[in-house]
């Protein structure tokens, strides 16, 4: 960790390439400062949770301790312009940011802050991408219900940016099969069903051939599963249009919905609160979320910023997927945290590393 002082910021040099210092390392400064030494264009994704509006006193003082909500916004377009300046092209911002009640009545200041970003800063909001938290602090309200989400801005400068859909909530299993199965009872019901309806003997027979059809699909493993809706049978969808399932009911009497294995990348992401042991901040955000950004919106060796590293959750989920880190904080005593959890991570990584090749 270097703790950068105001009076040597236009000195600090390190050893790496000029157009992009603080390569791997988490630096004690104001990130307002310090993002103005890295280059423009050069990183690949910021993403990070600035402090929240008069929610804690954080060390060291900084964003979050503004009186008015317009100061606030205000300090944290400052840090976002800085943001926007160093990305590539292909680049993105993530901005988690928590809304604050005041007389009893929300602020809205996540919304707040990305209207202001859209329209002061030429970006594009991709996404608002809902964080669910499955643990919420346990509250008893007696005239609101207890706040267990937030959101995730996904920010981009232009229509290139890096994406990886796929790689965004990939199943952990993904030999598991998602359908009906390849067995000798696959798609038994559906002939069944067709019998019991009551389509004309030319639609029962259409039905009949497409599901003998789709059944071979899934034996062949040209698709993993599918589903089918007979007229009179299942509900109807909503909707539709021609050429779409609706018609196909109403003309045909049924249609098939294959399946191919991809699951549907919906904008949530459900996962605990973090807690860890003798950590002094008092907001940790998952190096789960921060896992799953990384895999959506950047490769192996791309470059990974957080201005309000805090814990250090971004860090470690970028270091562990492979990627450079810089993560910039206010708070000595949060760096000094951060890079000591770094460590145990890096330690415990190489272990592994030790083990595997001494199993090979």
């Amino acid at each position: 960790m270097r703790k950068v002082k105001e009076q040597a910021l236009v000195t600090y040099t390190v050893n790496r390439p000029a157009e992009m210092p603080f390569w791997n390392e988490i630096v004690c400064g104001d990130s307002a400062d310090l993002l103005k030494l890295i280059s423009a264009d050069s990183v690949d994704l910021v993403i990070t949770s600035p402090p929240y509006f008069q929610q804690r006193e954080y060390d060291g003082g900084g964003v979050g301790n503004e009186k008015k909500p317009d100061d606030y916004i205000f300090a944290l377009m400052k840090i976002f312009r800085e943001c926007v300046r160093v990305i590539k092209p292909t680049g993105s911002i993530v901005f988690n940011i928590g809304d604050k009640y005041e007389d009893s009545s929300l602020l809205l200041m996540p919304y707040k802050f990305a209207i202001a970003a859209t329209e002061q800063c030429g970006v594009t909001l991709v996404n608002n991408v809902t964080w669910v938290k499955s643990n919420p602090t346990p509250r008893q309200f007696k005239r609101r219900l207890v706040s267990s989400t937030e959101p995730f801005f996904h920010f981009v400068k232009s229509q290139k940016y890096k994406y990886f859909i796929d790689e965004f909530l990939k199943p952990a299993d993904e030999s598991k099969p998602n359908g009906n199965g390849t067995g000798e009872n696959v798609g038994k019901k559906y002939f069944l069903l067709i019998e019991q309806s009551k389509l004309t003997s030319k639609q029962k027979e259409m039905a009949r051939n497409a599901l003998e059809e789709v059944i071979e699909e899934v034996r062949n493993s040209e698709i993993q599963g599918f589903r089918m809706k007979i007229r009179g049978i299942h509900s109807e969808p909503f909707g539709g249009q021609e050429g779409g399932r609706k018609i196909q009911l109403d003309k045909n009497g049924f249609t098939i919905i294959r399946i191919y294995g991809n699951p549907m990348k919906k904008d949530v992401i459900a996962t605990p609160v973090e807690s860890l042991k003798n950590c002094p901040h008092p907001a940790i955000y998952p190096v789960k979320i921060v896992d799953e950004f990384i895999k959506l919106l950047t490769q192996r060796g791309d470059v990974v910023l957080d201005p309000f590293v805090g814990s250090g959750s971004t860090a470690v989920a970028t270091y562990q997927n492979e990627r450079a880190y810089i993560g910039f904080d206010i708070s000595e005593e949060y760096c000094l945290y951060a890079q000591k959890r770094l460590s145990s991570v890096k330690y415990q990584l190489s272990l592994w590393e030790r083990n595997d090749a001494a199993n090979a």
